[in-house]
């Protein structure tokens, strides 16, 4: 790719300069209609990004690749664009620094850009446009994205005097409002809302998983200049064999694919796991939605065609349609809602540090080996493999909280903190104390030997509740309960639990709570 700032007339001034972030890669946006040679497109390659975690390798290069596919395009449309490379001497790093640098060298007196949907940024951007200096020399204005069902507070209204806030209830009145998936006057389609229950079925090898059709790249040059600035990362690059989408049109042929060949088994099979499949009939669709080079409701409305024309099960196009516009604009309101302040939510009080086989994949437990190196080989692991393993084990095991969630939002490709954030302290760990999840989300061996086939020929025996050959999630499942009860035993949805404990002779559960801390002692080793 030609170096972009040689499209540049650096002695042209520009009226108004237009921010556009790395996750606001939509090239339908509105800004875009109209060619005007007064305003100039910024896009820039940051440290400041690339550090406030550690990511994963194909993170940086997906959204690094797919900015400067943006940026050709808008050249290309005739649009005046300014791209910073992460390698550019002109490059200070960080987002008010070259914003300042910008604005004076190109004499601008307007600053627009859009909502950001992280905090951090949301507030670094407020902070520059009200600084002194910049209120001598420009004006600055906040646009919509153009992208989500909702606004940012807007969940938050709904629930305004609920003490919990049941993503159900949302959900159904997304359906209602959007009239997604629904039939007569506000009826759900199929008289029933959600077929959650028909969404849990073990996949035993047919029918096969889906041939991967995603486009290859060979980001070797990229993924070298990022390396010579210093950058730290882990993972897996894949640089020369990338296999992620980089522009719209490449994310709308992996919606084709998984619509045609995908969805039709993605409800049976939404929450199964393999050693065998790592992707099984899931639509790998959550980064171009994230990054917006698709919109959500192209999506839903694919989706939804899809079974109106009889082509895919009503649970099938339900399930996914679920997780569009429900759970995925639902945490982001809880997001918005509960920011400054929900990151450092910790319920249970949990501060173990991270095993190291968190970075290496290297552990004898065939689940959290099969989850944790398929997040390191693809930057990618379907939300039952992060929730019912990697969250579940770490919950149990009472890792930190803080470290958890700073590995799950580098790890992941389509992890940006508004999704991520909530996902992992609200759903997975529940350190916000329930606000977001009605229970804890834990089990023993019997729910991952149910879903999966990650128990046969482990090192660990699923059965086992002591001893060393004993599967750890078993006495670890119930030490949590038993050390938490007075938090945990109150609430409705897990009586059943605390019935098993009481019912347990007090031998057999000192023993288990023996097991559970030689195995906390000892997690480097699992």
């Amino acid at each position: 790719m030609p170096n972009l700032l040689q499209n540049v007339t650096p002695s042209t001034p520009a009226h108004t300069l237009r921010l556009v972030l790395g996750d606001q890669l939509n090239p339908q946006h509105s800004w875009f209609a109209t060619v005007r040679p007064d305003v100039l497109y910024v896009l820039m390659e940051m440290r400041q990004e690339t550090d406030y975690v550690r990511h994963h390798a194909q993170k940086i290069i997906a959204i690094f690749a797919a900015m400067r596919e943006l940026a050709r395009q808008l050249l290309e449309a005739g649009h005046r664009v300014h791209y910073l490379q992460i390698d550019d001497p002109a490059n200070l790093q960080s987002l008010p620094n070259n914003l300042s640098t910008l604005l004076q060298h190109y004499q601008a007196r307007v600053f627009e850009y859009q909502d950001p949907d992280e905090y951090r940024l949301d507030q670094q951007l407020i902070a520059f446009c009200g600084s002194s200096h910049f209120l001598k020399n420009a004006v600055g204005s906040q646009v919509d994205s153009e992208h989500f069902y909702t606004q940012r507070h807007e969940v938050a209204a709904l629930f305004t005097s609920r003490k919990q806030w049941l993503m159900e209830s949302f959900y159904r009145h997304m359906r209602k409002r959007h009239r997604v998936l629904i039939d007569g006057a506000d009826q759900a389609a199929g008289g029933q809302w959600n077929f959650d229950l028909e969404n849990r079925k073990p996949w035993k090898g047919t029918p096969p998983e889906p041939p991967d059709l995603r486009p290859q790249h060979d980001h070797s040059a990229l993924w070298a200049s990022i390396q010579t600035t210093g950058v730290q990362s882990f993972g897996e690059p894949s640089a020369a064999q990338f296999r992620w989408p980089v522009n719209r049109a490449e994310a709308l042929q992996q919606l084709d694919h998984f619509i045609s060949q995908a969805l039709p088994h993605f409800g049976d099979f939404q929450d199964a796991m393999s050693r065998k499949a790592w992707r099984l009939f899931h639509s790998l669709l959550s980064f171009a939605l994230n990054v917006k080079m698709l919109n959500p409701r192209e999506v839903v409305s694919r989706v939804e065609a899809e079974w109106r024309a009889g082509r895919v099960e009503l649970a099938a196009a339900e399930g996914f349609i679920r997780q569009v516009i429900g759970w995925r604009e639902y945490v982001r309101g809880i997001y918005w809602a509960q920011m400054p302040g929900y990151d450092q939510h910790n319920f249970f009080d949990h501060t173990t540090p991270l095993p190291e086989w968190f970075w290496t994949g290297h552990t004898r437990m065939n689940c959290l080996a099969t989850a944790i190196t398929t997040s390191l080989q693809n930057a990618h692991a379907h939300h039952i493999q992060r929730l019912m393993v990697i969250g579940n084990f770490a919950l149990l095991a009472g890792l930190d909280v803080q470290a958890l969630h700073r590995w799950y939002l580098g790890v992941y490709i389509d992890a940006f903190e508004w999704v991520e954030l909530p996902n992992t302290l609200g759903m997975s760990q529940f350190a916000d104390g329930g606000l977001l999840a009605t229970k804890p989300y834990v089990s023993s061996a019997a729910y991952i030997d149910r879903m999966s086939d990650y128990c046969k020929g482990c090192a660990y025996d699923k059965k086992q509740r002591l001893g060393e050959a004993a599967c750890p999630f078993n006495a670890l499942y119930w030490d949590f309960y038993q050390r938490n009860a007075d938090k945990l035993e109150r609430k409705p949805r897990i009586g059943m639990a605390y019935r098993q404990l009481a019912k347990m002779p007090p031998q057999e559960l000192a023993a288990l709570q023996v097991q559970a801390a030689q195995t906390r002692q000892r997690l480097d080793t699992l």
